[in-house]
């Protein structure tokens, strides 16, 4: 991923919503760039756009016009399949509403991203260890989320969001159900390097 200091760069982007017969403009010729190693905080009233924002530059969505350019690779010109590897790759996704899967337990929901690697069930174990570790839940790992606090939930998503070491790091009110955070913000995290030791080399 060629970054050339600017991870991020989105150009002339018009996100536009169609409900019926009305069209719903969220965005309107947004230009934005994120250097490499950028932490930017997003701040804004409910219904902004910057969940909106964080979907297209996180290739969960793709722009009514305009470009989005994330690590010299535009992807609303990748394919699906490819869009789908690349954001396994290089996007690490924080959610508002958490998006764990109940039928699993903590520790599983986490190691979920790392399937699409080829880490062997040791190293992706170790993985998992290491980033529930981070958040403080190594002792809840075997808990399943409808045993879990709101801000626990969260800590969950957040290591699963880490666990894969990404390139990008994009988080919707990450801190919204934690004591004393008004969930006001949303934050787009990126390395200052694509090169990282934590990357296992059989990706």
């Amino acid at each position: 991923m060629n970054t050339n200091g600017t991870l991020v760069r989105v150009d002339g982007v018009e996100k536009v919503f169609h409900r019926g017969s009305e069209d719903i403009h969220v965005l309107r010729d947004l230009h934005l760039e994120v250097p490499a190693g950028e932490f930017l905080a997003l701040m804004g009233p409910s219904g902004s756009g910057k969940s909106t924002l964080l979907n297209l530059i996180g290739g969960l969505d793709r722009p009514s016009r305009g470009t989005v350019t994330v690590g010299g690779e535009q992807t609303g010109q990748m394919s699906d399949r490819h869009l789908a590897a690349w954001r396994a790759r290089h996007i690490g996704f924080v959610f508002q509403l958490y998006n764990l899967l109940p039928v699993l337990t903590a520790e599983r929901n986490v190691e979920l991203p790392l399937l699409l690697t080829h880490l062997s069930r040791a190293e992706r174990r170790k993985h998992v260890e290491t980033v529930l570790a981070v958040v403080a839940l190594s002792h809840r790992a075997k808990h399943y989320p409808r045993t879990l606090s709101g801000g626990e939930q969260q800590r969950v998503g957040i290591a699963r969001a880490i666990v894969t070491d990404p390139t990008l790091l994009l988080c919707d009110e990450p801190t919204g159900t934690w004591t004393g955070s008004p969930g006001t913000r949303s934050w787009i995290c990126s390395r200052r390097s694509t090169a990282s030791t934590a990357r296992p080399s059989s990706w």
